[in-house]
């Protein structure tokens, strides 16, 4: 198999240790780093999705879609 071959299998498959893939494992890692440099202030998902997109190519549906499966809820929702 090559790496990147091992690097789609490693983005879908869940992690044994707490069921979160390596993209959700990101999407919560920048948020709680936003959310520390906002002093706990709620993140704009537009500064999420900004941010998320340095490490992970995504669209921003597929973001909102990893938001809604992980519980983060936005204002108004």
């Amino acid at each position: 198999m090559s790496p990147e071959e091992w690097q789609v299998i490693l983005e879908v498959i869940p992690d044994a240790r707490d069921g979160l893939t390596r993209t959700e494992r990101i999407i919560l890692y920048v948020l709680q780093q936003t959310q520390q440099e906002l002093k706990n202030r709620n993140v704009p998902t537009a500064m999420l999705y900004g941010r998320v997109l340095e490490y992970v190519d995504m669209s921003e549906a597929e973001l909102h879609v990893y938001l809604d499966r992980l519980g983060v809820k936005g204002n108004g929702r």
